[in-house]
């Protein structure tokens, strides 16, 4: 198996176009034509997980962080990040990341936080705009099931929490067919009218091909009409953070006890007590700080993030209690959710989770 077929996967659960304009997620380094010998999977990378990768006879680093962040001038030993470049090539290493389309994702980390915390009725905290298509087409009325089952199957069609959504709505199609035209009804060079229906259905923007390709495969016609046009909606499921709520209240010093279990945290970081009773709470992993303010006006009663800065503890006065658990702490279950989309599609495929991946925070007791 190429290595090209595993990044695929993997772009097919966490979308490239989903990731935020800053970043770098993609393909950092290497040869994915290459033949796949193993799979390690990090949160960072580190020389000492690319010393990991060569003694565990793995060609493919899946991480989170990128290596490749900001623009590099030169490539020499003078930082880790430029070491790194180096041994991976050497040793014919391919790197590929997964960073803030992983976040954005509909079961990425943030999904993972909520339902590691036992949250009901998860929404996006902050939606991503314009990621919304409206795709209309015309078939043969007697095509019609056949077209919309494969524009489903492709990811078309879904609405918040409901699936196979579509319109159609019956008129007359006409052509005239030209010369080494293979047409589908009627004879060449004849005018043609028939009976179709007009089909209109959401997709996602970053679905459009995979879509695109099932209609013209499950389309009779050698031709078919179709238009994509923009939406001004909102596509619920993709974007940063997530809100939900527990199935019990809980006052908040109890609920920063059980977040130290669950997380199995040495510390905790956290703005003054409210003293409200705790249900709500708003999850971003990483550094969150940016979707306070919407944390805050979705009424939530907790926000919990990886990083803040020091005048956020200020900020959030009593609307909202501030809970900071770590980057690391709040992130390192990525490497998990890469081993769960890889070894449930590609069994067969060695994978290992770094064991040299380490919290680069140091807590001192």
């Amino acid at each position: 198996m190429k290595i090209a077929e595993i990044i695929k996967y993997i772009e097919t659960f966490a979308p490239l176009s989903l990731q935020d304009d800053f970043d770098n997620s993609g393909l950092q380094i290497g040869n994915i034509y290459s033949e796949i010998s193993g799979v390690l999977l990090c949160l960072n990378i580190t020389e000492k997980v690319i010393d990991e990768a060569i003694e565990k006879s793995c060609n493919l680093i899946i991480s989170h962080h990128p290596l490749l962040f900001k623009s590099l001038k030169k490539i020499t030993n003078q930082t880790y990040i430029e070491r790194c470049i180096i041994k991976s090539c050497q040793n014919n290493i391919t790197i590929f990341s997964a960073h803030t389309n992983l976040d954005n994702t509909i079961e990425g980390i943030n999904f993972y936080l909520a339902k590691k915390i036992g949250l009901k009725n998860t929404h996006t905290l902050k939606i991503k705009e314009n990621y919304l298509l409206k795709l209309v087409t015309f078939v043969p009325i007697q095509q019609i099931e056949t077209v919309k089952k494969a524009l489903f199957n492709a990811g078309a069609g879904n609405i918040g929490n409901y699936n196979s959504c579509s319109f159609s709505s019956t008129g007359n199609g006409s052509f005239k067919s030209c010369k080494n035209s293979h047409t589908f009804i009627g004879e060449c060079d004849e005018f043609h009218e028939v009976k179709e229906v007009r089909l209109e259905i959401v997709l996602p923007i970053y679905k459009k091909e995979k879509i695109l390709h099932a209609l013209l495969k499950s389309h009779p016609y050698e031709e078919p009409a179709y238009d994509f046009y923009p939406l001004l909606n909102s596509c619920n499921k993709i974007g940063s953070g997530i809100t939900g709520e527990l199935n019990y209240n809980e006052n908040e010093e109890l609920f920063l006890k059980k977040i130290k279990t669950i997380f199995n945290l040495k510390i905790i970081k956290h703005s003054p007590f409210t003293g409200k009773i705790v249900n709500k709470i708003a999850i971003c992993s990483g550094n969150g700080s940016f979707l306070i303010k919407d944390a805050i006006a979705c009424q939530a009663d907790v926000f919990l993030t990886g990083e803040a800065k020091y005048n956020d503890y200020y900020y959030v006065e009593d609307k909202i209690l501030l809970v900071v658990i770590g980057h690391y702490e709040s992130e390192c279950c990525a490497k998990h959710i890469f081993f769960d989309v890889i070894s449930k599609k590609m069994p067969n495929i060695t994978v290992y989770l770094s064991e040299m991946d380490k919290n680069p925070v140091i807590y001192y007791k």
